[in-house]
């Protein structure tokens, strides 16, 4: 065993520090994976259900709420239950409501389908990294975020290949059921080799009732305000949401023991970390969702290929994280997080340029690629700087903070591009979107594949815009962090 993830940092040999990020990360990729896998599956699922594009878009807005909805419970739930056994419950809840998606009938029971298994899945990352982290000492916490966090990075890249190949081997329904055997092996694994945990070393936290109501419903607005605009109601959600969120952080701050801490934000490299993180993360997030879209409504490619196409950004990000999250021990923070975030401005520009109707596919692999190069050097490292000088007894509260952060921005970034695409092809398809698109006659669709490049390249200099964003947070990040305070 690896250590009492509770009872504070062992310093356990490598080889089984190195086998406990495995193990966690398995579970971690099946989730972040989940995020795109839809993505190119929606015209056959639309197809396969004989349903609309706006139903089955619920599939992937679902699955995000479900995320959203639960990941502010995880700190708390790990305290009170115990982490190993709160990751165990919530990998079988995932695996069990993915074979219930890959069966349902209909649209409106997958999207009820996927929204548990957000609920499982919502609680992996943040449980799991709050387990490898307690589980190590600070100066390996680096080396364990490499393994813990990749899925983050590479499985959102991996998620459109994956699908299109399922799509065009076996069925859309394959895109939920192979998470059967994933699953149950990564449970076993788990189940062997997770450290049982000791008695705490610090009080549990009663339940922040308030704070529970506030916080994910207020997250669940937001998300649903993004998805829903540019209608009334989406405005109406949206407002809505971020008034209660503003109403949780204003009560957070004067109550003794809150749902999420967010008093963390008072430390400079943790506030810096989590804004860089959310700006790069919504370009991040939006974009690997409009590529497969461009490839197959603009470019008339299968939906193989359209996955296929991220591939190398794969393996952009495998290779650029191993060698980033060795380095941030060593460089300061701020080089760290600015040097990702201009990267990923650059590979910003490069999809901009790249969504023509005739661009050549080297530039668009090539401004992927740099993408995931981009992400490899930017998620992971930051991260790991903006919680290896905390305390072990905060390392939950943070890692939930952000968790939650993080996924609140993927779903707004992949809202945002969504409207803007639906936005493009209004006219063309009279509101039936991407789907409706590729549904079209080839004559027709001709029509309407000029308004869908347009579309995507508006989608793209939104993200253009949020990488600035990014790299203007990135100057603020601390040039060095308190070494004496990562030693105790």
């Amino acid at each position: 065993m690896v250590g009492d993830v509770a009872g504070g940092p062992a310093r356990p040999p490598v080889r089984d520090m190195m086998r406990l990020g495995l193990v966690l990360a398995l579970g971690g990729l099946l989730v972040v994976v989940d995020t795109t896998v839809t993505v190119v599956a929606v015209p056959a699922m639309v197809a396969g259900l004989d349903s609309t594009l706006a139903a089955v878009q619920w599939v992937t807005t679902a699955y995000l709420l479900g995320i959203v909805a639960v990941i502010p419970l995880a700190g708390w739930a790990s305290e009170r239950f115990g982490a190993r056994r709160v990751y165990l419950v919530a990998l079988g809840v995932f695996t069990v409501f993915s074979v219930a998606a890959g069966l349902a009938g209909n649209a409106v029971t997958l999207a009820v389908f996927r929204a548990l298994q957000g609920v499982g899945g919502g609680l992996l990352n943040p449980v799991g990294q709050a387990i490898g982290m307690r589980a190590v000492a600070p100066d390996r916490r680096g080396r364990l975020m490499a393994m813990l966090g990749l899925p983050l990075i590479v499985g959102p890249v991996l998620g459109p290949p994956l699908s299109g190949w399922l799509v065009d081997a076996a069925s859309w329904r394959w895109v939920f059921l192979i998470n059967l055997p994933v699953g149950a092996l990564a449970m076993l694994l788990c189940a062997r080799f997770l450290p049982r945990e000791a008695t705490p070393g610090f009080p549990v936290r009663r339940i922040d009732w308030a704070g529970l109501a506030l916080l994910p419903v207020g997250g669940t607005g937001i998300v649903l305000g993004c998805t829903l605009i540019p209608h009334a109601s989406g405005a109406a959600f949206l407002a809505a949401g971020l008034l209660l969120v503003v109403v949780f952080v204003v009560r957070a701050v004067r109550v003794a023991a809150p749902l999420v801490d967010v008093r963390l934000f008072k430390g400079r490299l943790f506030a810096t970390g989590v804004g860089v993180l959310t700006a790069f993360g919504a370009a991040y997030f939006g974009a690997l969702t409009v590529l497969p879209l461009f490839v197959q409504g603009v470019r008339g490619d299968p939906a193989a290929l359209a996955g296929a196409l991220g591939v190398p950004a794969a393996i952009g990000v495998g290779v650029t994280v191993q060698v980033a999250t060795r380095l941030v021990d060593r460089v300061a923070p701020r080089r760290v997080a600015l040097t990702g975030v201009t990267l990923g401005l650059v590979a910003m520009v490069g999809l901009v340029a790249a969504t023509t109707t005739n661009s050549p596919y080297g530039l668009i692999v090539a401004a992927a690629t740099l993408l995931g190069v981009a992400s490899g050097a930017t998620i992971l490292p930051t991260m790991t700087a903006a919680v290896r000088d905390l305390p072990a007894n905060e390392l939950p509260a943070a890692t939930t903070l952000l968790a939650l952060t993080q996924q609140l921005a993927a779903a707004a970034g992949v809202a945002v591009v969504a409207t803007v695409l639906g936005v493009a092809l209004d006219g063309p398809t009279g509101g039936g979107g991407v789907a409706a698109m590729l549904a079209l006659d080839p004559g027709a669709r001709s029509a309407a594949e000029a308004d869908l490049a347009v579309g995507v390249g508006s989608a793209y200099g939104v993200g253009t815009l949020l990488m600035v964003v990014a790299v203007v947070v990135a100057v603020r990040v601390p040039q060095r962090v308190d070494r004496e305070h990562v030693r105790q």
